[in-house]
Order: structure tokens, then C-alpha cells, then sequence
């Protein structure tokens, strides 16, 4: 295998990659269309969400969908003109939110987690990053019986799964852990080991300077298409071509594009998400607040907040509807009055969404081309996950992680069939 390796995406999987195989001793080069975290890692809510092993692709989200259609700025949207072109990844979602896969996807997402749980203390301690984290928890809010009722499977499930929480009952009780919240919430759970980073863009940030550190590069190019040859990979660039003996594609929603070049096919969409970030709180945030029924959180991001969420599919290449973002900030201060939600800077990004909800782990077919993309929600949370398990095959060792949970992530797992 190369010394010599080229990661395409200086989003927060390809830094933290060239991170590891930086620490391996490979010389690593990163190449990104719009420079260091510009993309989906920069929006990102900056929750490291280890407890969310439940696939978007489950038969409990199925009732859900059709209230949310209904309201054209609630938490699901689908743009008209792009459901043509949906329709496929539509049925691949639909067979993979049968029980007996959803089973193997949560087995999966499961062992992912736990790896990476372990990964991001190792990759702390070596970057010098816990002054960027927040170990503060998170509560996750239901109104009514009904609610939380209908949420009472999925807490289950990750208790047979060794996540640790708690429940809370009524306003008052609600209001110990996280004050100032309106009083329709009449059931909370929390989960105490929850983390998050003070600010994604600046965590990537200093990622980035570790990688130049370590002797590696990070340049601003557009890689359009890759060429294979017995021991070289020719990038295709506007500027000019560059050869590589080893390639990681690690450019999120953008991945399948390149893949495509080289004849890998992936049913990769983009979940457009919205977020409002706000400069300063007059009412402390304790910790995340996430609002499942909503589907958006509250983080604390340095001295303000920022209110994320919404799935919207529209493509990579239509307009923000930031429309979408403000609704986000109404209801913020509809369930948090006291929050100061003044000056508001809203932002839209594109997560890499697979239909099994599993992202793309391991080697093509095609000698020298790894790929590590499609993480959906959980692309910070699995990032220094991903970094272990994506260095260790190509440094030609096993990850630490059971081989049948990595055949999940396998990039030749959607050859079978076309609903496989």
C-alpha cells in the first residue's frame, strides 16, 4: 500500500482521517472543492449522538411521515419537482425499514457507536481537544402521555443496548435539569454521558492543524472525476491533474458522483438540514435540548445557541428555502420563551443520506480506492470511528470491530440487488 494518500473532503470524516493516518506515518494529502469544513461540518448541531443506533429507516418513523408532508414547513419536506428522482432511494428506504433489517442495521450502528465512543476519547487525548468539548448531557422533550408513550419502544431498544438514561416526569421536574422551557412538556429522558462540541467549525479547524502538523497537506481543489491505472489514480481537476497510488472519497453528499466515475454506484441522497445560530442566550442552556416529535434540537455553541434540524429533500443544486430555518426559530421560542433569539444568522447543509441509514465503509473493487461517506445525522458522532476503521484497512490490519457488523458498511453491499 502507498504512503502516499489523497482524501477527497476536508469535512470532519476526511480531517479526521488524515488525523489518523497522519499518526501512522503516512503522508497525507486533503483536497476540497470549498476549503476546510465549508460544507456540511460547518452547520453541523455539534452533538455527539452515541444513544441514536435506531435507523431513520424504521417502521415506527412510517407514522410519523404523513403529518409531517402535510405541513409544508414542518419537519419533512419534499420538494415536487424532485420526487422523480427521489422515488428510488424512496423504495430502497421503504425495504430497509423492514424488522429483520432494521434489526442488523441497529446491531451495526450499535458496534459503529461503541467504537466510536472510545475513538473520540483516544483522538482527544492526541490532538489536545478537550477544551472543545461539552460533557454537559442532553434531554430529549415529549408533550403528553401519548407522546412519550409512543417513544417508549425506542428507549428499549437502547437499553438493551447498554445506553444509559433516565426518565423525568412533569414541568417542575423538567425544570431542575432545564429551566425556562414552556410547560406543555410533561415527560423528559435524559442521557448523562452525552457530548458535544463547543463549535464543529472550530473543532475541524483545529483538526486541520493537526494535519498540517503532522507534515500533511490540505489544498482547495475539485476533483470532477478519477481514472484508474495499475498502481495510480489520476484526479481530474479544473487546475490540473494530480496522481495518487491510495484515494479516500470522503466528500459527503458529492461522494456517489465521483464513485460514479469509476463505475461504483451507490443510492446516495442529500437530506438538506437548517439551522438559526444566535449570538447570545438570556436564558442558559444547561445542556442539548432536543425536541424528537419536532425533529430539531437547541445546542449550546460558545456564548449563544444554534436551533437545528428539518430533513428536506431537494438535490444538491436547488436553493435554500431558508423559510424552513425561521419556522425552526418560532418554534424554539414557542418551547423555550426565554431565550434570546435576536440576530439570527440561518445556514443550510447537505447530509449524505444512504437508505439503510449506514454510511459507506472500506475498500472499491478497484485497487487503491477506499471510500468513507454516507453517515446521514451522525457524521461527527462517527467520524473518529470511521478515522480507526478506514486507517487500519489501509494500513492492511483489522479494525477493531466485529467483521460481520463491518460487513454492514460494506461499499459492495448495494451490488446484490438493486433493494439490497
Amino acid at each position: 500500500m502507498s504512503k502516499e494518500i489523497t482524501i477527497i473532503g476536508a469535512g470532519i470524516i476526511g480531517l479526521s482521517l488524515a488525523v489518523a493516518l497522519g499518526q501512522r506515518g503516512f503522508c497525507v494529502r486533503v483536497l476540497d472543492r470549498t476549503g476546510v469544513a465549508a460544507g456540511a461540518t460547518r452547520g453541523l448541531a455539534g452533538a455527539y449522538a452515541f444513544s441514536d443506533v435506531i435507523p431513520l429507516a424504521s417502521p415506527g418513523l412510517w407514522r410519523k411521515i404523513p403529518g409531517w408532508l402535510c405541513d409544508p414547513l414542518g419537519p419533512l419536506s419534499i420538494d415536487p419537482r424532485y420526487l422523480p428522482r427521489l422515488l428510488p432511494w424512496m423504495a430502497r428506504f421503504v425495504w430497509a425499514s423492514r424488522p429483520d433489517r432494521v434489526a442488523r442495521a441497529v446491531r451495526a450502528q450499535a458496534g459503529l457507536m461503541a467504537l466510536s465512543r472510545a475513538a473520540l476519547e483516544r483522538q482527544i487525548v492526541q490532538v489536545g481537544g478537550e477544551g472543545f468539548m461539552q460533557r454537559d448531557g442532553q434531554i430529549q422533550l415529549y408533550a403528553g402521555e401519548r407522546a412519550f408513550a409512543a417513544s417508549l419502544p425506542s428507549w428499549a431498544l437502547r437499553e438493551r443496548e447498554g445506553i444509559s438514561f433516565s426518565v423525568v416526569r412533569g414541568a417542575a421536574e423538567i425544570a431542575q435539569i432545564q429551566p425556562g422551557l414552556a410547560p406543555c412538556f410533561t415527560h423528559g429522558v435524559v442521557i448523562p454521558d452525552w457530548i458535544n462540541v463547543s463549535d464543529p467549525f472550530l473543532w475541524a479547524q483545529h483538526l486541520a492543524a493537526q494535519v498540517r502538523a503532522q507534515g500533511g497537506g490540505i489544498d482547495t481543489a475539485t476533483v470532477r472525476a478519477l481514472s484508474l491505472a495499475p498502481h495510480k489514480i489520476t484526479l481530474h481537476c479544473p487546475d490540473k491533474t494530480r496522481t495518487a497510488g491510495t484515494v479516500v472519497v470522503a466528500c459527503g453528499a458529492w461522494s456517489h458522483h465521483l464513485a460514479r466515475t469509476v463505475g461504483d454506484r451507490f443510492p446516495l441522497e442529500t437530506e438538506r438540514g437548517y439551522n438559526m445560530t444566535f449570538p447570545v442566550r438570556s436564558c442558559p442552556l444547561t445542556l442539548q435540548v432536543t425536541f424528537p416529535d419536532h425533529g430539531f434540537v437547541i445546542s449550546k455553541l460558545g456564548a449563544g445557541v444554534r436551533v437545528g434540524g428539518a430533513v428536506e429533500f431537494a438535490g444538491l443544486t436547488r436553493a435554500p428555502h431558508f423559510k424552513r430555518a425561521e419556522v425552526l426559530r418560532q418554534k424554539a421560542a414557542r418551547f423555550v420563551p426565554q431565550l434570546d433569539l435576536s440576530g439570527g444568522v440561518p445556514w443550510m447543509g447537505c447530509r449524505p443520506s444512504l437508505p439503510d441509514s449506514l454510511p459507506v465503509l472500506g475498500a472499491s473493487r478497484k485497487g487503491g480506492l477506499f471510500y468513507a461517506f454516507g453517515h446521514g445525522h451522525l457524521g461527527l458522532t462517527q467520524s473518529a470511528g470511521t478515522a480507526e476503521i478506514l486507517s487500519d484497512l489501509i494500513a492492511g490490519q483489522p479494525p477493531d470491530i466485529p467483521p460481520d457488523v463491518l460487513a454492514a458498511f460494506s461499499p459492495q453491499r448495494f451490488e446484490r440487488s438493486w433493494l439490497k
